[in-house]
């Protein structure tokens, strides 16, 4: 991307949080007026500040710091943690609420800014939507003349460690002592991943471990952006490989082989591990793979949906009672441990699958026993104009184009035909709509989204 590009990026604000190129669209100023915002709805008590490795991250804690502590507020800094951890210790420090200063998976000249409610999970979309109204307008009242809050710091890393930790069997891994090989991509992964993965025995290969944002990849843990990282699995001797985003909240994995197997499988295989010991009701989003809902269904327990987004996901996994919920893109949320996405249960989960028996299961054996499907995502282009009435037309023509499936309009629009799903959502910030297609083989993947592309541009 271009200076100029960058430049003129605008600043992408949400219910959720705000994300943007740091020293240009966001900058401390703007982080503390939406901060401002955001405290103006928060209870009495300390709010949590956490941040993944970014080299922005110190400046704009410390500037939100000093602004809540000059507001009266107490603050409990994290310094650099996993955005899970942050929700544990909202959660366990009873605080109103949490801040976790993080672009996720963009480049590094990107940061942003997640909230947490006191439930410790990411605020849900009404809070969101008060806090953004507040910011939009400016309505926020003038820090009363009370005394400064105060400033402590906090490792919640043990915390999130026992908490993974008893949800696995722990001596049987020990028994087995594999070796894992981790990319935590110079984000907050290994902050957590370190004490875990020795916690429980194994043999550690931790690469990309400082958390200073010098990202050596591209930091979404995708396959192209993974490929040359691959061989360094099999290079290390290990019987498996995780891969983190910078925030560590999603997580993909790799086989001994170094195969690519996907965010997709990561919570299918979660699922599998789970259900195997406490069956009930899961909860994915409609744009998720249906290898979870096939292991559901083969359980006889239920696969409840969601629209698109955690705290969607978190909404409905509340409703349901459900024992795990997650997104296809490497999010696990386990509400043993925390009602966030969450690389750590994750990766504990696969190693419990693995050591599980008296020999060691290989990851490759347990990806071949998921459910078989082809998915394929992708996006067209659109004139700005196909939005509102326009929009809702191009919707019924991808409708009317599958008329022996089933519509769903929940989140977009979702059609379940014979043998597969697809799913169409406008974008938020881009011109575009994006299309999700699974199916047994790739010929129908492709199929139905051409289908579906040639109805939206009809």
């Amino acid at each position: 991307m271009s200076d100029t590009a960058d430049h003129d990026e605008p600043l992408i604000v949400s219910v959720s949080g705000l994300r943007g190129i740091v020293g240009r669209s966001l900058t401390p100023e703007v982080a503390v007026r939406y901060v401002a915002a955001f405290a103006s709805t928060l209870p009495a008590g300390p709010v949590v500040i956490g941040r993944d490795g970014r080299q922005s991250g110190p400046m704009l804690a410390a500037a939100l710091a000093e602004s809540l502590v000059a507001a009266g507020r107490d603050v409990i800094d994290l310094g650099v943690a996993p955005t899970p951890t942050v929700g544990i210790a909202v959660r366990d420090r009873r605080a109103a609420g949490g801040i976790q200063i993080s672009a996720s998976h963009n480049p590094a000249r990107y940061n942003g800014l997640k909230l947490f409610s006191r439930e410790g999970r990411v605020l849900p979309a009404a809070a969101g939507r008060d806090v953004l109204a507040r910011y939009e307008s400016s309505s926020v009242a003038a820090a009363p003349a009370v005394a400064r809050g105060t400033l402590t710091h906090f490792d919640a890393a043990p915390a999130h460690v026992a908490l993974v930790a008893a949800t696995v069997d722990v001596a049987a891994i020990r028994r087995h002592r594999p070796r894992v090989w981790l990319d935590a991509g110079h984000g907050a992964g290994s902050v957590v991943a370190r004490p875990l993965l020795e916690h429980l025995g194994c043999e550690v290969v931790i690469e990309g471990a400082t958390p200073d944002g010098l990202f050596e990849h591209e930091p979404e843990p995708t396959a192209d952006n993974l490929a040359a990282w691959l061989p360094r699995i099999p290079a290390a001797a290990a019987a498996v490989g995780f891969f983190q985003d910078p925030d560590a909240d999603r997580l993909a994995i790799a086989t001994a082989a170094g195969r690519y197997i996907g965010e997709e499988a990561t919570l299918a295989l979660a699922v599998e591990g789970v259900l195997a010991k406490t069956p009930g009701p899961i909860v994915i989003n409609c744009s998720t793979s249906g290898m979870s809902a096939e292991i559901a269904r083969r359980r006889g327990v239920a696969c409840h949906v969601s629209k698109v987004g955690e705290a969607n996901v978190v909404d409905e996994m509340l409703a349901r009672g459900a024992v795990l919920g997650g997104e296809g893109n490497g999010g696990v949320i386990d509400p043993r441990v925390v009602l966030v996405r969450d690389s750590f249960v994750a990766l504990a989960l696969v190693l419990d699958r693995m050591c599980a028996g008296d020999t060691l299961v290989p990851l490759e054996t347990l990806a071949a026993a998921l459910p078989a499907c082809v998915m394929k995502k992708t996006k067209v282009d659109v004139s700005p104009a196909l939005r509102g009435p326009a929009l809702a037309a191009a919707l019924d023509r991808v409708g009317a184009a599958f008329p022996e499936g089933h519509v769903d309009r929940l989140d977009g629009l979702r059609v379940d035909f014979p043998g597969g799903w697809l799913l169409v959502r406008a974008s938020n910030t881009e011109p575009i709509v994006r299309i999700v297609a699974e199916a047994g083989t790739a010929e129908a993947v492709d199929a139905a989204i051409a289908r579906a592309a040639a109805a939206i541009s009809a």
